[in-house]
């Protein structure tokens, strides 16, 4: 049996008023067992998902037609092809992520790149979607306890993680250099492009840390590269729209948004170049996770590869600009970063 589940309540598990109110708006894409809002299939087993929905502006809205994969459907775990639906975990309270998910511009949606992926999915399935969202840690509270099938939320993969759940990868987990469109300036895969810089990072971060080891290197050559910490994103950009940093250095999904969001301000920003969150030696994967034997990882890439194969993958990367992170195919379990990586 699959077991109750709670989802008003899980999606509720910040524990505080505002969150509570805040986490009934980002379940109102599929959190409710009355909840009709996923796109019906049509007699012909084809549904049509809308990807970047209410997206004010950081996605180009584009209709993608899905068909139910039976072969695909068939490799589903009984209990939840027979559940009639796909309940897939999302971590993005309290605030939302974008453009990875957030409330959309008619203040009640939950759009974003992960959600819209989930439903695409769901719908070779044959399956209803139906969005759970929590914090980052109650989201693998979720897929540890069962309630939720899946995790779609930006998930590296990680030798760690790999040891309880299991991973079909959808992305390049890539950090991005953002720069003002008016600078010249691009990262060329070498640290010592970096010297004389200034640049932004978030505190505490994968990014933090390998900038750090590049500072380092270069203060050994005699060269600088100076570091400005922040603690927020929104800060970070506006030290990046001021011009009191050279690059913003921070993960790609990021940069990819507020490119779009600067487009048409006097300050456009653009992408200068990318570096695997894994670091030099390992293409950094992100994956849709699932409890460790669940029987759902491979028809998970096989869902995904289905999507690659017949265009929908690309067209679904491209309307939230992030078709610098595509993959060529979903792998079961890739290699992920190491432990020494933690």
């Amino acid at each position: 049996m699959r077991g109750f589940r709670p989802r008003s309540v899980r999606a509720a598990v910040a524990g505080t008023a505002a969150a509570v109110a805040l986490a009934v708006g980002l379940t109102a894409c599929g959190g409710g067992d009355d909840d009709d809002s996923a796109a019906p299939a049509a007699a012909n087993g084809t549904t049509v998902v809308t990807v970047g929905a209410v997206s004010n502006g950081a996605a180009k809205q584009v209709d993608l037609s899905v068909p139910v994969v039976e072969e695909i459907r068939a490799k589903l775990p009984a209990e939840i092809r027979d559940s009639g639906e796909l309940v897939i975990g999302l971590g993005l309270l309290p605030t939302g992520a974008p453009p990875l998910g957030y409330i959309g511009s008619d203040q009640k949606t939950l759009t974003g790149s992960e959600p819209d992926l989930g439903q695409l999915i769901a719908a070779v399935f044959g399956l209803k979607p139906v969005l759970e969202n929590a914090t980052w840690e109650n989201l693998f509270v979720g897929i540890d306890s069962g309630r939720t099938d899946v995790g779609i939320t930006n998930i590296t993969v990680t030798e760690e993680r790999k040891r309880k759940y299991d991973f079909a990868a959808y992305r390049d987990d890539n950090l991005a250099f953002e720069v003002l469109k008016s600078n010249d300036w691009n990262f060329d895969g070498d640290y010592r492009n970096l010297d004389g810089l200034t640049v932004a990072v978030g505190s505490g971060t994968n990014q933090e840390k390998i900038l750090v080891e590049w500072q380092t290197k270069l203060a050994a050559e005699g060269k600088k590269l100076e570091i400005k910490f922040f603690q927020d994103t929104s800060s970070a950009t506006v030290a990046l729209s001021s011009g009191k940093v050279d690059a913003l250095f921070g993960p790609n999904p990021f940069s990819a948004y507020h490119v779009t969001q600067t487009a048409s301000t006097p300050n456009p920003t653009r992408v200068a170049g990318q570096w695997s969150g894994a670091g030099e030696s390992l293409q950094g994967l992100i994956a849709a996770t699932t409890k460790k034997d669940s029987g759902l990882a491979q028809p998970l890439a096989d869902a995904i590869n289905y999507l690659i194969k017949n265009g929908q993958y690309e067209k679904w990367l491209a309307a939230w600009n992030l078709q610098d992170e595509a993959v060529s195919t979903s792998e079961v379990n890739p290699p992920g970063l190491p432990l020494t990586n933690a």
